[in-house]
Order: C-alpha cells, then structure tokens, then sequence
C-alpha cells in the first residue's frame, strides 16, 4: 500500500485530508510523495511560522536532544525556564504553566479563573466562565463546552457544564451574562479563526476588560492560532492595546513540536500552587529549546514585514471577481467568495498552492518568512480560482 492506502487503513478517520502525502519540506515549499512541489499558504495551520525545515530551529532542537531530550518536572531544566522568562519579559506576564498543546493550555486558564474565584470568595459561587459565539478553544470535553459552537456540543456528552456563550461584539450580552451567572472569566480569540476569521472589535475588547475589573474576573485571550507574530504583533492582544490577565498560546511558538503554554499575570500570578496542575510533557526540554529559537527571531523587522506582507495580499485580491470580502489581521486572512471555499482549496491544490479553509472562507495562514516572490506567484493562482465563478 502507498501512503494514503495505509492512512486510510490504520488512522482513525478523524480527518477530511487532501489526496497528498507530503514527504519534504522547506521554507513554503513542500513536495509530495511523487516528487510534485507545493507552496504552502496554511503553514501547518499557523504551526510553521518560519517554514518548514528551518535550520536555526532544527540546530537548537538537534542540540538540545543531544544534551537531554526529556526530563520529568520534578527537576529543573534550563530551557523550560529560559522560555517562560522570555515569554514574561515580551509580555510583562509574571509565570507560565506549559503544556503540550493549545486546549491544554486552554484548560489550564479555566482551572487559574476557577480557582482565583474559589479562593477568593469560597466554593464554586463563581466558576462559569463567558465566552463567545462562534468561538474555538479546543478539542478536549471541556474545550469543546467552552466552544461557542451548537455542532461542536453533540456526541460527547455529558459536557462539563460552567459555560455560557455571548455574542461576539456585543458588550451588552456579556454583561448580561455576567450578572445572571456567578462568573470568573471572560475567554475571547481577539480574531475567531475557526470560527471564519472574524476579528473583534477595538471598543468591544476594551470593554471586556474594563468589565472584568469591575467584577472581578479574569480576562483571558486565546492566542493559540493568532499569537507569535501571526497578526503583525508578538500577540494579537497587543493591536488592541489591552494587556490580559491569562494568555494562552501554542502552534506557532513551537516552530513544529508540540507546545502550548499558559501565561498569568499579576492578578492570579499565585493562583496555581504545588499539586494544583502537572503535565508529563510539558516544559519538554526539547520542545522549549525549538520554541526559544523561534521567540527570540520574532523582532520588530519580521513583524513590519508580516504587516507588508498582509498589505501585498490585500492590494493584490482587492477587486477580485468573486470575493465578496476580506477579514483577518497580518498573515491571518480569511476570504469570502462566491465559488465554493471547497471548490477553490481543491483547485488551488492541483495546481500547487495549498489554501485552508474556515467554514465558509478561504483562511490563508501562510508561513511569516514567506518571500514576495512565492506570495506574488501564489496569489495569482488563488485570484485566478476565485474569479473562476
């Protein structure tokens, strides 16, 4: 059997793939098992921030397994604290919990905003955390009740209850919600990308955080898809110009292993005490040795050239014939057309450009060190199937 013989044979069938195995990649270029080359426009949906095969990263990580691949956290390791002091110094964030993936890291920023409440105003009077419609935190139960979607909250359940769901851009909503429930937190995606790349508002989110002091919940922002430099900025809280009290993130800062890591600020800094959270794997000394490499190149210049770089995307797909509208913010952009997002993706994949998708939108996350060059070409195919109507 080739590869896609065997996949379909053995893995369980949790996933709709395109008819590709890739074999080989590097920077925004991967090549399938028939030699055919392919610009990546998804990045490992936001994961290969600096393309695949990126030779810093690699010597880091070749490093770090050659000295020690792995340690369990009853013993401190160099790079699992180097990453969290960088983390905290980018941020003015005081500590950091790592996990090994975004809902992970997702569950641990509702267990800080349930125990901050606990311990502060006793039992479990305050413990439902607001989010928003349309939202995505993840894959495990509790992420999928903290899902602001109705198709995501079917088969699994019981889910775990400590939910409610506000409408995203609507102050009102959440303030509603917050004073029929005993609530800890408002959880928010600055821009919900599964949920079809949908930014926030300026007004809304400073809204949510002046609401959060008032009432005393935390402010979490999930920058798992849009943090480490995806938006223009290190996170994309930071184009509003509020600062939470709980961030979490993944994908890109790993560079392509698995982390994810839970940031806490001033606020609920000693929430989390011995016993309270543990992870086999996270603070892998392997996976922080790559994520530091990865951090300490987000600078000023790659961040001004992903805006550039979003502006070039813009300027060359405004008029397009068949694209009704454009969201998103830096290499995080979301298509609205008139053809098919499926139909588009499919097209595109033929003729060597690989294009994701979000609900109804084409979602292009490209790598953030994608040349001019590779973009010019890409999207020219791209335009191309979008005026195909």
């Amino acid at each position: 059997m080739n590869i896609i013989e065997t996949d379909k044979a053995y893995v369980a069938g949790t996933y709709r793939r395109f008819p590709v195995a890739l074999v080989m990649g590097s920077g925004a270029r991967a090549w399938d098992d028939a030699g055919r080359e392919y610009t990546d426009l998804g990045s490992g949906i936001a994961v290969n921030i600096f393309g695949y095969g990126d030779e810093e990263w690699k010597r880091a990580v070749t490093a770090q397994l050659d000295a020690l691949p792995h340690s369990s956290n009853l013993y401190h390791t160099e790079p699992c604290a180097r990453l969290a002091q960088l983390l905290c110094e980018r941020t003015g964030l005081k500590k950091v919990f790592f996990a090994n993936s975004g809902a992970e890291a997702n569950e641990c920023a509702v267990k800080v905003a349930r125990k901050y409440a606990y311990d502060k105003y006793g039992g479990e009077s305050h413990s439902t955390v607001i989010t928003l419609k349309n939202s995505f935190h993840g894959r495990t139960v509790t992420m999928l009740s903290a899902t602001g979607q109705d198709h995501f909250h079917k088969y699994f359940g019981p889910f775990t209850p400590g939910f409610v769901y506000a409408e995203a851009n609507d102050l009102a909503d959440v303030r509603r919600l917050s004073e029929e429930n005993g609530c800890c937190a408002v959880m928010v995606e600055m821009i919900q990308g599964e949920g079809g790349v949908m930014p926030l508002t300026y007004g809304f989110v400073k809204g949510i955080q002046q609401l959060c002091a008032e009432k005393d919940m935390l402010f979490i922002v999930d920058e798992v898809q849009t943090g480490n430099g995806r938006t223009g900025r290190l996170y994309s809280y930071m184009n509003f110009e509020r600062t939470p009290d709980v961030v979490t993130t993944a994908k890109g800062l790993g560079g392509g292993l698995p982390i994810g890591a839970c940031l806490i600020g001033e606020k609920a800094e000693h929430t989390l005490s011995y016993g309270d959270h543990g992870s086999t794997f996270g603070g892998n000394p392997a996976a922080c040795a790559g994520a530091i490499s990865i951090l300490e190149r987000i600078d000023d210049a790659l961040l001004e050239g992903v805006r550039e770089k979003s502006a070039f995307i813009i300027n060359k797909l405004n008029g397009a014939r068949g694209l009704k509208s454009i969201s998103g913010m830096g290499l995080m952009l979301g298509l609205e057309t008139e053809r098919s997002a499926a139909d588009i993706a499919n097209a595109c994949l033929s003729r060597g450009v690989l294009v994701l998708t979000a609900k109804t939108k084409i979602r292009l996350l490209p790598p953030l060190t994608i040349t001019f060059e590779e973009l010019d070409a890409a999207i020219d195919i791209l335009k191309e199937e979008i005026e195909a109507v």
